[in-house]
């Protein structure tokens, strides 16, 4: 109950604050004129101007006896030059022979985001999920369970063109539900690509 109440702050005061600099003027970041005028500066190349954004992230994680293969694909729309809200759908095909019986199936979800941005390069990341995880037994069998996740972290974006930029992202599931496949404070780590437009 304590670390609920803990997580309840924390997410009040980071919507709080995003809110509250949303309002501010749209100045805090070098405008198009001041972009142009600097092309060689860091924002000139910076993505971060765009309305619109999508990308996403890809799983793969190979062991003699597990394999995981998926892609999370999302969209956002920026609010401001720093904060921005979202959506991201999530696959994953899961490919399981650690027990006698060789096992498989897939997992898949969706989740909203949003994401303040400290500076161009760091970002604040909170995240709500409802993922459809397939367990699988020792005995051969296996069930459905729904989990929610509630992810806080932040990330690194490297721009590598105007347009284009790379994240890389630390993230912890504060909810740890009974059906999450996380460990209490088990960080979850992920590098993904964006487009602006």
């Amino acid at each position: 109950m304590k670390k609920m109440k803990i997580v309840l702050l924390f997410i009040t005061v980071l919507f709080s604050s995003a809110v509250g600099t949303a309002q501010q003027q749209r100045s805090a970041w070098p405008g198009k004129q001041e972009r142009a005028e600097k092309k060689s500066s860091v924002y000139a190349r910076e993505p971060h101007s765009v309305q619109v954004y999508y990308g996403g992230y890809f799983t793969m994680n190979f062991s003699k006896n597990y394999s995981v293969v998926g892609a999370q694909p999302l969209i956002a729309y920026k609010l401001t030059p720093q904060l921005s809200f979202g959506t991201q759908l999530s696959f994953e095909y899961i490919n399981d022979n650690r027990y006698s019986v060789n096992q498989n199936g897939s997992n898949y979800g969706a989740s909203i985001f949003s994401r303040y941005r400290l500076t161009p390069y760091f970002y604040t990341h909170t995240e709500l999920s409802l993922m459809n995880y397939k367990w699988f037994y020792t005995d051969g069998s296996d069930e459905r369970k729904l989990a929610p996740m509630l992810y806080l972290g932040g990330g690194f974006s490297q721009p590598v063109s105007e347009n284009t930029w790379i994240n890389a992202q630390v993230l912890f599931d504060v909810l740890n539900h009974r059906n999450s496949p996380y460990k209490e404070w088990e960080p979850y780590y992920s590098i993904g690509f964006g487009v602006g437009f």
